[in-house]
């Protein structure tokens, strides 16, 4: 995926209060060859839907799945 890509999570995200099948949209894409020392994956933001935000996290490719 993308920045700006949309995607639904696949699993529970309990520390973040959110839930499999929530939408959120990626703000910046993680990767370890670009001077990144942590894991791929990507910060992430959720919103309700009035558009306020529930939640920016970090997540690893395989807990979410891109919305076409």
């Amino acid at each position: 995926m993308n920045a700006l890509d949309r995607f639904v999570l696949t699993e529970d995200l309990p520390e973040h209060g959110l839930s499999a099948g929530d939408l959120g949209t990626i703000v910046m894409v993680h990767h370890p060859e670009d001077d990144y020392t942590g894991p791929e994956g990507y910060t992430a933001e959720c919103t309700d839907l009035t558009g306020e935000t529930r939640a920016v996290a970090d997540l690893r490719p395989e807990r979410s799945e891109e919305v076409l």
